[in-house]
């Protein structure tokens, strides 16, 4: 399998080779260089402000975003010609991932490049990209983006917002947006209405029109440090320069957009999970009880060990689909069909992401104990600040929905061979060896075809079972959905442990190996348990005791001790905090 066959699901198909997949471990030194830069940036500058931020003095937030721009950290992903630096996709992460160390900031941040930049940069005209993108990619104006409304959330195309055509040629907006981040103090609004109550458009809004109201800030749960407020439009005249894109095309902007949101909604949440591990792994080897450290007990362990290899897997699977995007050097203008072509793995990295962060962090609390409940120590409101990952950027049910129905869809329209590689499984099945490899790497590998296999068996049977109802099956799609995120995370997983397991230093090279077994296992238990459940909805009689036993071949595990991998991998982690699969990223120089 080449590089480029490795979005949208093709990766379910064959063998990836090692050499193929970028790992991030396969940074080089410009690299490393931005992420310093990024992560000194956060550390030396953002969170010593925290108290400003929450108490929401959006002055300081804007003092922020200037001296971030000034650093080409708003502009990793824009060409010199329009003041930014132009790198690549990876460097993109690493900065993104650095900017997760402070979630309200990480939000402020990634709606200003994500939601702002990014449609202008993608869909934007000539005139519209000079105009406002030196001063977005400056940080001396502030972008904002409003999609939702209290009647469409992930039903965004039943947006009641609408645009009166007026006899110049301009345009009357009116309606009200919720969830709006940065509305307090943006400059510039990304605003999708109908025209004519019909045709869904995307316009550009700067704050000083007449008529632009932003309403009072929401109390929420978390992200206490970032604005979020209504938007109201109230007879707000704008011109027909305004129109960001086509008239009535405004889907494709607002969908091609969330894609690339999603992929650096991905980023953040692991740089986040990577601080909390850090800092669950400190506080472990230093909180006594019984006279030992924390650290030293069983239970301790498992949950470190488990934090780890979680983290290791996303991360594993993030870097994974920033090579793939960068494969080939894509123009800008058209990687917003590069990241159409990755909606599926854009979804796979924001739900697999999320929810690691979720779970590092309320384990990160438990290792913590009393101190994680309460305001002394960073747990408490890393936990509250990440709750909303699962719902931002498409809530995590709808992107499990709309990754099964892209596989679905692309298998229908015959753009990846999954139907036939479903038929051809049943003879497949009755011949796979009972026994399965114990050789850690030959497991390893066996486990992700075995995954991958799986996958593609359920999807075919749903497919036929149901045809063209299957979007009314949701049950099943979330199924398929939870095989295919386990399915990439755990080949991404094996492909790059397998080459460092070849290339590093043995202790470096145990955490991998370490990491990858319990991938591997764990998933694989998920996985047979989950297909216990799928297939009787999707299959029956003959054809299902056959899948059920071919799916036991495909999946079985060797009995295992996993103590000595979880107790190697715990005691990396607190010798290595921060650095526990390799090298830390080296503080370099502020740029500026």
């Amino acid at each position: 399998m080449t590089m480029t066959s490795q979005f949208g699901g093709a990766w379910l198909l064959g063998e990836t080779s090692q050499d193929d997949v970028f790992r991030p471990e396969d940074r080089n030194d410009e690299h490393r260089m931005i992420a310093a830069t990024a992560q000194a940036f956060i550390e030396q500058e953002v969170i010593p402000r925290n108290d400003a931020l929450e108490a929401k003095n959006w002055a300081v937030a804007r003092q922020l975003m200037r001296h971030c721009g000034e650093l080409g950290l708003l502009g990793v992903d824009v060409p010199e010609d329009f003041g930014g630096v132009g790198l690549d996709t990876v460097s993109s992460v690493l900065v993104s991932e650095a900017m997760g160390r402070h979630a309200s900031f990480a939000t402020t941040a990634g709606a200003h490049m994500g939601l702002c930049v990014v449609p202008l940069l993608w869909f934007g005209t000539p005139a519209q990209r000079s105009r406002y993108l030196p001063g977005l990619v400056a940080g001396e104006i502030v972008g904002a983006y409003g999609l939702s409304e209290a009647g469409s959330g992930s039903d965004a195309l039943g947006a009641r917002a609408t645009a009166t055509p007026l006899p110049d040629g301009g345009y009357e907006l009116n309606g009200e947006k919720l969830w709006i981040t940065n509305c307090g103090f943006a400059d510039l609004f990304v605003v999708f209405a109908k025209v004519n109550g019909d045709h869904f458009t995307a316009f550009l809004v700067p704050r000083t029109t007449p008529g632009v109201t932003p309403g009072r800030e929401e109390h929420k749960m978390g992200l206490h440090g970032s604005s979020t407020a209504p938007l109201l439009l109230q007879g707000a005249r704008v011109g027909a320069d305004a129109v960001l894109g086509e008239v009535g095309k405004g889907h494709k902007v607002a969908f091609t957009v969330l894609n690339y949101g999603r992929f650096k909604l991905g980023a953040m949440t692991t740089g986040g999970a990577r601080q909390a591990l850090k800092e669950a792994a400190k506080y472990a080897a230093t909180r006594r009880q019984f006279g030992q450290p924390i650290a030293d007990f069983g239970a301790i362990k498992l949950k470190l060990s488990e934090m780890a290899a979680r983290l290791y897997a996303g991360e594993s699977a993030l870097f994974r689909v920033a090579g793939s995007l960068d494969h080939g050097g894509t123009p800008h203008e058209a990687r917003s069909r590069v990241f159409e072509q990755h909606a599926v793995e854009a979804s796979i990295l924001k739900v697999l992401a999320s929810e690691t962060l979720q779970y590092v962090l309320d384990e990160n609390i438990q290792i913590h104990g009393g101190n994680g409940f309460v305001r002394d120590y960073p747990a408490e409101g890393y936990y509250r600040d990440a709750r909303v990952n699962r719902i931002f950027e498409g809530t995590n049910e709808i992107n499990r929905l709309l990754l099964a129905g892209q596989l679905v869809r692309r298998a229908a329209r015959g753009e990846v061979a999954l139907i036939a590689a479903a038929r051809a499984l049943p003879e497949q099945l009755l011949t796979l060896p009972i026994t399965p490899p114990e050789e850690a790497g030959a497991l390893l590998r066996h486990v992700a075809s075995g995954l991958k296999q799986a996958t593609v068996m359920l999807l075919g049977a749903a497919m036929q079972r149901y045809q063209e109802q299957i979007a009314d099956e949701q049950e099943v799609l979330v199924w398929i959905a939870d095989m295919a995120i386990d399915a990439y995370a755990v080949d991404s997983t094996v492909l790059r442990a397998l080459r460092v397991i070849g290339e590093a230093e043995p202790e470096v090279a145990a955490s991998h190996r370490d990491a990858a077994l319990i991938v591997a296992s764990e998933a694989a238990l998920r996985a047979d348990a989950l297909l216990r459940r799928a297939l009787p909805a999707v299959l029956e009689g003959d054809m299902l005791r056959i899948a059920l036993s071919g799916a036991r071949r495909l999946l079985k595990m060797p009995a295992a001790d996993q103590r000595p991998w979880r107790r190697s991998l715990a005691a990396a982690c607190v010798a290595r905090p921060g650095a526990v699969f390799g090298e830390p990223a080296r503080h370099g120089m502020l740029a500026g």
